[in-house]
């Protein structure tokens, strides 16, 4: 399991990041798994918000935690189940949830699976 503190990133310019803008791109294939992992790209980064896409391997996770701010998740691929404040979801490729601010959640790989995460700050 992963502690959510560790994967934060500070916001700063970056090149990979500039040249996917005006292109089709597919989210899924921008984040590689990692083996016993979560591996994460961040793609847009703004002072309003971020949206990080992210690989798990197999029955590897995010500790519970709780941000100041809505979020959602989008699974790319693959299957997960998260907890928000003591109820479970099981999601597949498709599925979208909306993290409540303030409010504790986490999540765990059932499969591999990929994720976009979109972050706004009011």
């Amino acid at each position: 399991m992963v502690e959510y503190e560790s994967l934060k990133t500070e916001e700063r310019p970056d090149k990979k990041r500039e040249e996917l803008k005006g292109k089709v791109i597919r989210l899924s294939d921008l984040v590689a798994y990692a083996d016993g992992t979560v591996a994460s790209r961040m793609i847009i980064s703004r002072k309003t918000g971020t949206i990080t896409l992210f690989s798990f391997d197999e029955n590897e996770g995010l500790s519970e935690h709780a941000a100041p701010y809505d979020a959602t998740v989008t699974i790319l691929e693959g299957t997960c189940e998260v907890w928000i404040a003591g109820k479970t979801f099981t999601m597949k490729e498709g599925d979208t949830i909306i993290f409540p601010a303030n409010v504790p959640h986490a999540l765990s790989a059932v499969t591999r699976f990929k994720m976009s995460l979109t972050m706004i700050r009011e």
